[in-house]
């Protein structure tokens, strides 16, 4: 009985050795639910203080029998805080789509656009590298809450502004043009909310006061115009879902509204789904009927099969 015990301890230990080289291999890369997970991917390295920063993004990748598309998940907490790990659309991964979650240099390490441009980074990156993971980088979709909606909305409206573009991370032969948006409460004109929301605009109340370069209770109104989504609106962006709260005192409501007022004026299709006495953030917004809605967008918005094989 000892030695039989002993002989499947054995096999037991050579078994976690060889998952554990399996991880280490392809970047703490396994299946979870018929998901490859791959982490801390180096999308780009950018100077810091103590050398070069590297950029990361994690990268979720369903078993599917096509290469699924990815969305692209961008992190909030006001640009100054945040992380890339549990990403709020994680659900996605059971629908048919690949998901990317990734980092950005925060405000106290460089101010806008440093962080538009190492999302436009990401995105290239990931065209670059569908193959060698398995998904198609063709059709990209683009989420994020509070700041990181911002920045989503920024991906979705400044594509081709050269100073928005930058240059990290390479790959510059690529588009960083996204196909779909989903913002969650992000806002959208700082120009306005100076004017609605100056205590917050002006003050370190509000992530936003670094990003732009506040000084003295001043933020540059050039500085206010480049950063905000509503500048860049045209009749070429594309599709956009919002989610915003109606109780939601951080960001204003007025900040989605001037986006669908922009959408409708261009005949872009936009919609505002508003969450009656929701706040900033919380779990109502992305579970339920509010993962069916974006589900919804997602499945409407990406091609077909047949619009794929007639462009083929």
């Amino acid at each position: 009985m000892k030695r039989i015990q002993s002989s499947w301890l054995l096999i037991v230990v050579c078994s976690l050795m060889l998952q554990k080289a399996g991880f280490a291999e392809e970047k703490d890369s396994h299946e979870v639910h018929r998901v490859s997970v791959f982490r801390d991917l180096v999308y780009a390295e950018v100077p810091g203080e103590e050398g070069d920063r590297l950029l990361q993004l994690d990268l979720f990748v369903p078993a599917t029998s096509e290469a699924p598309p990815i969305v692209v998940w961008i992190h909030g907490c006001g640009w100054r805080n945040g992380s890339r790990r549990n990403p709020k659309l994680m659900q996605v991964t059971e629908n048919g789509y690949a998901l990317a979650s990734l980092s950005y240099r925060f405000s106290k390490e460089a101010i806008f656009p440093a962080q538009v441009h190492d999302c436009k980074a990401a995105i290239r990156w990931l065209r670059a590298n569908a193959k060698r993971y398995g998904y198609n980088a063709e059709w990209i979709a683009v989420a994020g809450s509070s700041a990181g909606g911002h920045l989503a909305l920024l991906l979705g409206t400044s594509d081709d502004v050269a100073e928005l573009e930058g240059d990290v991370g390479g790959n510059l032969e690529l588009s960083s043009r996204v196909q779909a948006v989903i913002d969650y409460f992000g806002p959208s004109d700082f120009v306005l909310r100076g004017k609605t929301q100056p205590e917050r605009a002006y003050t370190n109340q509000s992530g936003s006061y670094a990003l732009l370069g506040g000084k003295d209770g001043k933020v540059a109104a050039s500085m206010e115009r480049l950063a905000s989504p509503a500048t860049y609106v045209s009749s070429d962006d594309p599709p956009l879902l919002i989610f915003h709260g109606t109780a939601d005192k951080t960001v204003l409501v007025d900040q989605s509204n001037r986006m669908v007022e922009l959408y409708d004026a261009a005949g872009l299709d936009v919609e505002l789904i508003t969450l009656e006495g929701a706040g900033h953030g919380g779990k109502r917004f992305f579970e339920g009927d509010s993962f069916r809605r974006v589900l919804a967008f997602l499945n409407a918005q990406r091609p077909s099969r047949d619009e794929k094989l007639a462009s083929e």
